[in-house]
């Protein structure tokens, strides 16, 4: 079986490929709203990256079945607005030729990264998904990253990710790989540096645009 395993990269999507940070915020503002519930957005966007399971008693210290049931409505609100970071597309197609296995790794549920899948228009460069629905915990708990290592057949020994935020570093270093952090999501070089992130990025096309020297050349070698 390990030696069918390949390297591979493991992509976050919302703030990562696909420009949603700040609807997911919203979404969660209104849905608070809908369940008597307020925070700032600041907070609110501090957590997007965490699964929902997870940010609402982060951010309220309580859960809120309510706000947690309206979200993915008010979310659906929003979806118009969705757009995917320019080289987005085209990173993960340089990658797929380079021979890397590419994985999509999401907090998010199916329902909602079918439209940004659309969206980013790469199918046939994405080996295999794995979204919230296909795990038990959402990030910062590895397991999304370990499931999609399994499903993708990446060797653990040869595999980043990519990801926009501090919880996206966080369930990559549990799971034992790397993890390449792009700021686009909202979080700054400084915090995604302390995090633990091998090297920050402005955004996915800067990571294309230095791809030679990047760290996925390693995983070739």
């Amino acid at each position: 079986m390990t030696d069918r395993l390949r390297p591979g990269v493991l992509f976050d999507v919302d703030g990562t490929l696909a420009d949603t940070n700040y609807l997911h915020t919203l979404a969660w503002s209104r849905a608070l709203h809908d369940g008597d519930e307020w925070a700032p957005m600041n907070a609110i966007h501090r957590l997007i990256g965490m699964g929902g399971d997870r940010l609402v008693p982060t951010l309220l210290g309580h859960e809120s079945e309510t706000a947690t049931k309206a979200r993915p409505c008010r979310y659906k609100e929003l979806m118009g607005d969705a757009r995917v970071f320019p080289g987005a597309h085209d990173l993960l197609w340089r990658l797929h030729h380079q021979g890397l296995g590419v994985v999509i790794a999401t907090s998010a549920p199916d329902q909602e990264l079918r439209p940004l899948l659309e969206l980013l228009d790469a199918d046939e460069a994405i080996d295999a998904t794995t979204t919230v629905d296909d795990v038990a915990s959402s990030k910062p708990d590895p397991e999304v990253f370990l499931r999609a290592m399994t499903i993708g057949s990446i060797d653990p020994e040869r595999a980043l990710a990519v990801g926009d935020s501090v919880w996206d570093i966080q369930a990559a270093r549990a799971a034992g790989i790397g993890c390449i952090a792009v700021e686009s999501g909202g979080f700054s070089q400084h915090e995604l540096a302390e995090a633990g992130a091998v090297r920050v990025y402005r955004d996915v096309q800067e990571v294309l645009a230095q791809i030679r020297t990047g760290p996925t050349v390693n995983l070739l070698t």
